[in-house]
């Protein structure tokens, strides 16, 4: 059914309608080619059968004046008088699933997506283009060298992830076209936007990308996770490091709607241009619970490392009252596939031995003799344990996070694009004292 129909139909206006979408009443889909949207009528005839209004919290009554969000009083012919109370906003998506302990793209299994595919075969399929064929990733010349002269001028002593929000302002910077929302546009910048991300961290080790050549365009055949070891480990890469890094891009590249992907959405949703949506994520994600996790994970392994022994330092994290990191995932309560994929993939990685035994070790010490899955470990302390076993610095595994969740966000943001604007706005419940009438 058409916009109007559907209005027509409910006997409301066609505010209303897209009002019902964005909470989740209806489906819709974008009319291809055109504008407007199609709605489904089935979902429709469901919606005209039910209850349409009632009064919110706190209302009077259910007229006009009893409308969303207590917005007694409103104009008349304003349009909020049809709206249902605030509720929580589904927001729907083909690109992420996880069911019954799984991760799925677009529904192909994302373990097993890993095991055939590179990162940029996870980008295409993430954002609508052929996996087989990929997405090249690549950043302008121009766009190589503001970054270079850009890092230039940074204190030597700069976390990693802060050189990362430093590029998107920068690539911002540099593109006057960026509110061009257009999908094929949004592809074209966010495959830039990935590679500035390696392009702005320091090189540490040899290798093809040592050379630092001013074009931006990578040597043929060489991945984006050959140029990101060379920024993260120090040495050549051992046999099967950057085929391990690569699984672990592919493993991060999305995780439905955690936090930064939310907050990537809200800023789409408000029509941010791509790059400002990557600083919202980059923003969500820096903190210690989310994409930052896997450093207290990497902390605590040195930790067992350097006592030789996981128990002593299990006990201490449980005297202090801290939380062990990197075990369970509430998402899954039988353990993290993205983990135990990541995990199995480094064993074949040279002196891999020590830093798994460790994470065994912890992993038994903090179930004791009540060992549950949910005390397994999770894609934190699987990404802690290869930037050990990489011989990488901390926050190596931050970075990893957020190259890879690039992808994962930006997808996002095309689909929230499609969507009517600021249909993300929530209400607040407020508790403060009430103003004096």
């Amino acid at each position: 059914m058409t916009t109007q129909q559907v209005a027509e139909l409910l006997g409301v206006k066609v505010e209303t309608v897209y009002a019902y979408a964005s909470r989740g009443l209806l489906s819709s889909e974008r009319v291809p080619g055109g504008k407007g949207s199609t709605f489904d009528a089935e979902e429709v005839a469901a919606l005209a059968g039910g209850p349409r209004r009632r009064p919110p919290r706190g209302a009077a009554g259910a007229g006009a004046a009893g409308v969303a969000g207590g917005g007694a009083g409103r104009a008349p012919g304003s349009g909020y008088g049809d709206l249902p109370p605030i509720e929580p906003v589904t927001v729907r998506t083909a690109l992420t699933l996880i069911d019954g302990g799984r991760l799925y793209y677009r529904g192909v299994d994302a373990v097993e997506f890993a095991e055939r595919h590179g990162f940029e075969a996870a980008v295409g399929l993430l954002w609508g283009i052929d996996a087989d064929q990929g997405l090249a990733l690549h950043a302008s010349a121009d766009l190589v060298a503001a970054l270079r002269r850009t890092g230039e001028t940074l204190p030597a002593a700069i976390r990693l992830p802060d050189r990362l929000r430093v590029s998107a302002a920068v690539a911002a910077s540099l593109d006057p076209l960026r509110f061009d929302l257009r999908e094929e546009n949004v592809r074209a910048v966010g495959a830039a936007l990935i590679a500035a991300q390696v392009e702005a961290l320091p090189t540490v080790s040899a290798g093809p990308s040592a050379g630092e050549s001013p074009v931006g365009v990578p040597p043929a055949g060489e991945s984006l996770a050959a140029r990101l070891w060379s920024r993260l480990a120090p040495g050549a890469p051992p046999p099967g490091a950057v085929a391990c890094l690569d699984r672990a891009l592919v493993l991060l590249a999305d995780h439905e709607l955690a936090v930064s992907t939310v907050a990537a959405r809200v800023a789409a949703s408000a029509r941010a241009d791509p790059y400002a949506v990557l600083s919202a994520g980059l923003g969500a994600s820096d903190g210690p619970l989310h994409g930052a996790a896997s450093a207290s994970a990497h902390r605590m392994l040195a930790e067992v490392l350097a006592a030789g022994d996981a128990v002593p330092v299990v006990s201490e994290y449980l005297r202090t009252g801290r939380s062990i990191p990197g075990l369970g995932h509430r998402l899954y309560p039988r353990g993290d596939p993205r983990a135990v994929a990541l995990l199995d993939a480094q064993r074949s990685l040279p002196a891999a031995g020590p830093v798994l035994a460790a994470v065994d070790a912890v992993v038994r010490a903090a179930g004791g003799h009540r060992a549950t899955a949910a005390e397994a470990a999770n894609v934190d302390l699987a990404l802690a344990a290869f930037a050990h076993v990489g011989g990488m610095a901390a926050e190596a595994g931050e970075v990893i996070f957020s190259v890879a969740r690039t992808a994962g966000w930006l997808a996002h943001a095309m689909e929230e694009y499609r969507e009517a604007p600021l249909r993300l706005r929530t209400r607040a419940d407020y508790t403060g004292p009430r103003p004096e009438r």
